[in-house]
C-alpha cells in the first residue's frame, strides 16, 4: 500500500476520466451519495481554511468489477443504475473510502446540485454567523447570482494569473470597493489558487492489484472496505453484508433496487436489511445475519441462483398485505419482520399458500400486540420450523409457538385507548374493528379515512375560564381529548369528501342513520349523547362499546 498525492483540481479532473490510470470510479459496493447542500458548502469552507482532508482509499485493479460514474449534476431521485459503467478488464481506480468528499468536490467544481451551482462570497473570510463559518459558499441558480457571489469552478479552473483574476472581479463590481475589500479579494483568489491548484492536498492510499496481483484479492479488498467503513456511521450493517454479496453478483445492486422500487411503489418502506434477512431465512440459514454467513460463497451463490423465486415470494406477500388488509403504507406497518414467516411459507409451499386461511389475522394480531418486537430472530426461526413440521401455515399453531417463546398475543385495554388520530397503530385497530368495511374501493383515492365524530372545530369552540385573567379563553378540550380513538370513526372517501360529513356535528350526521350504521361505528344510540354539551358522557359510553368489541382480545384485569 502506497500513498499518493494530487492537487484538488487534478483529482477532480481524474474522476470519470480514463486518462489517469483508467480513471477514478465508484465500485457498486459503495452506498448512494447522501450529503446535502450544507455539508458540501461546509467542506469547501474547511478546505479554504486549509484543514486537512482525510486520506482516501483507492483500489487499482483490472478486475471486471461493476462500477459507476461520479455524479456531476446531482438531483434527488437519481437512480444509481443510470451511472453504471460496463465492466471491463482494463486498469481502473476504484474509490473504497472517501466517496462523499470526492463526490462533493465533483459536484461543486464540475456540476451542480438540484440545478444550482456552487458560488463563493469573494468578500468573505472573517467569522460570520454561524460562528464556525469563515469562507461562505452557497449553491445558487446562475441567473440569480450576483456579486459578491462568484461561480467557484470558474476560479479554480481559470488559467489566468491570480492577480489578473482578482482585477477582473474587482472591476466587475458596480460600486467602488474599499481598500480592505480589494485586499480581501486578492487574498481569497491567491488562497484558491494555492489550495486548489498548486498544493497537493489530496492524499490517497493505493491498493495496487495491477502491479501486485497476488497481494490484494477481491475478498481482501471487500474486507478492507468493510473495516474502513465500519468505524463510523458511513455504512449500516446491511450495507456491509450487501458489499460481500456484490462480489459474487455484479447485478446485485440493480436487482435489489428494482425489487425495492416495486415493493415500495404503493407507500411501504421495505429496505435492504429486510431483504437480506429474508433471503437467509428462506434458504435455511437462520434469520440472524452476520458477516460469516455472507462470506460463505455457497450462501452467496444460493441467493443469486434463487433470486427470482425469492423476489416473487416477497412481492406476493406484499400484494397480499395490500389487498387483504388495510395496512397500505409504512405508517401503518410498525414491524416488517412479522412478514418473514409468511414469506417463508409462500416460498416453500406455494400450492398451499393459494388456499391459506387466517394469515390476515396472524399479521394483524402480531402487529398490534408487538409480538415481534425486540430481537425476534429466534422467534422467526421457530415459526419457520413449525411451518416445515406441519408443511402448512396453521395460524393457531404459530400463535402457540409465539406464546411459548414468552411473547403475548393479547392486547391490553390501554393498547386500544392509547391510540390517537395519526397514531401508527390506528389503522391496525380499525382493521380489526371494521372487518366488514369496504377497504378496497375501485379507485385508490377512495380509500377509507379516519375522521372525528365531534369535529375539531366544534370542540375547540368550547372555552373555560382562565384562572389568571378570569376570561373564558382557554380550550376545554385539549388535543388528547379531541383526537382520542373514542372520538374517531372510519368513513369512506365519499362520506368524508365534498358534501359529506366534514364539520357536521354528530347530532345532525347520525340523525338519519340506520341502527346497522350506528352499530358498525359503535355509536351510543342515546341521541342526547350526540350533543356537544354531553361530549364527555358520549366518550364514556363509546369506550364501553369499544371495550366490548375488543373483549376477545383485551387482557382481563384481575
Amino acid at each position: 500500500m502506497k500513498n499518493q498525492k494530487e492537487t484538488i483540481r487534478k483529482m477532480v479532473g481524474y474522476l470519470n476520466n480514463p486518462e489517469k490510470d483508467g480513471g477514478f470510479w465508484l465500485p457498486n459496493i459503495q452506498r448512494p451519495f447522501v450529503w446535502n447542500e450544507g455539508q458540501i458548502e461546509r467542506l469547501f469552507d474547511s478546505i479554504m481554511r486549509e484543514y486537512p482532508i482525510s486520506t482516501l482509499l483507492v483500489w487499482k485493479t483490472k478486475s471486471k468489477i461493476r462500477r459507476r460514474k461520479f455524479i456531476d449534476n446531482y438531483k434527488h431521485g437519481l437512480r444509481l443504475t443510470d451511472f453504471y459503467v460496463p465492466a471491463d478488464d482494463k486498469t481502473k481506480m476504484l474509490v473504497l473510502d472517501g466517496q462523499q468528499r470526492l463526490q462533493s468536490l465533483f459536484i461543486g467544481l464540475k456540476g451542480s446540485y438540484e440545478k444550482k451551482e456552487l458560488y463563493f462570497d469573494i468578500l468573505s473570510g472573517e467569522l460570520v454567523a454561524p460562528e464556525d463559518i469563515r469562507f461562505r459558499f452557497k449553491f445558487i441558480e446562475s441567473q440569480k447570482a450576483k456579486l459578491p457571489w462568484v461561480k467557484f469552478k470558474d476560479l479554480v479552473f481559470s488559467t489566468d494569473e491570480y492577480d489578473e483574476i482578482s482585477e477582473n472581479i474587482i472591476t466587475s463590481f458596480d460600486r467602488k470597493l474599499t481598500t480592505d475589500e480589494k485586499k480581501t479579494i486578492r487574498k481569497n483568489v491567491a488562497r484558491i489558487v494555492r489550495v486548489f491548484q498548486t498544493e497537493e492536498n489530496i492524499v490517497y492510499q493505493e491498493l495496487d492489484s495491477v502491479d501486485k496481483p497476488n497481494l490484494y484479492t477481491e475478498d481482501d479488498v471487500v474486507e478492507i472496505f468493510i473495516r474502513a467503513n465500519s468505524g463510523g456511521t458511513v455504512l449500516g450493517k446491511s450495507d456491509l453484508l450487501f458489499s460481500l454479496l456484490t462480489v459474487s453478483w455484479e447485478d446485485a445492486d440493480e436487482k435489489m433496487q428494482e425489487l425495492l422500487d416495486e415493493l415500495n411503489r404503493t407507500g411501504y418502506g421495505f429496505n435492504r436489511d429486510f431483504i437480506l434477512k429474508t433471503c437467509l431465512t428462506l434458504l435455511g440459514k437462520g434469520a440472524a445475519y452476520n458477516i460469516t454467513k455472507f462470506r460463505d460463497e455457497a450462501t452467496r451463490e444460493s441467493i443469486v441462483a434463487n433470486w427470482d423465486h425469492i423476489a416473487s415470494a416477497i412481492k406476493d406477500v406484499k400484494d397480499y398485505l395490500y389487498g387483504k388488509t388495510y395496512i397500505r403504507s409504512d405508517k401503518a406497518l410498525p414491524s416488517y419482520l412479522v412478514l418473514i414467516p409468511v414469506i417463508y411459507f409462500r416460498y416453500h409451499y406455494e400450492d398451499k399458500w393459494r388456499h391459506a386461511k387466517g394469515i390476515d389475522d396472524y399479521i394483524l394480531r402480531t402487529l398490534i400486540s408487538g409480538a415481534f418486537s425486540g430481537n425476534p430472530d429466534n422467534l422467526i426461526d421457530k415459526c419457520t420450523r413449525e411451518i416445515d413440521a406441519k408443511q402448512d401455515f396453521v395460524v393457531n399453531d404459530i400463535f402457540g409457538v409465539i406464546r411459548a417463546d414468552g411473547r403475548s398475543l393479547e392486547i391490553a385495554r390501554e393498547t386500544i385507548f392509547d391510540q390517537y388520530y395519526g397514531s401508527k397503530n390506528i389503522h391496525l385497530i380499525f382493521n380489526i374493528w371494521y372487518k366488514d368495511f369496504n377497504y378496497h374501493p375501485s379507485f385508490e383515492n377512495n380509500t377509507p379515512q379516519v375522521d372525528h365524530i365531534f369535529p375539531q372545530s366544534l370542540l375547540k369552540s368550547v372555552k373555560i375560564r382562565n384562572p389568571n385573567t378570569g376570561r373564558k379563553d382557554v380550550l376545554k378540550y385539549k388535543w388528547w381529548d379531541r383526537d382520542q380513538i373514542a372520538n374517531l370513526m372510519l368513513l369512506t372517501q365519499q362520506e368524508n369528501g365534498a358534501g359529506g360529513k366534514s364539520d357536521t356535528p354528530p347530532e345532525e350526521w347520525f340523525k338519519d342513520k340506520s341502527d346497522d350504521y350506528l352499530d358498525m361505528h359503535l355509536i351510543p344510540k342515546d341521541r342526547e349523547l350526540w350533543k356537544l354539551e354531553n361530549y364527555e358522557k358520549f366518550i364514556e359510553e363509546r369506550k364501553k362499546l369499544i371495550e366490548k368489541k375488543f373483549s376477545y382480545l383485551i387482557i382481563k384485569e384481575n
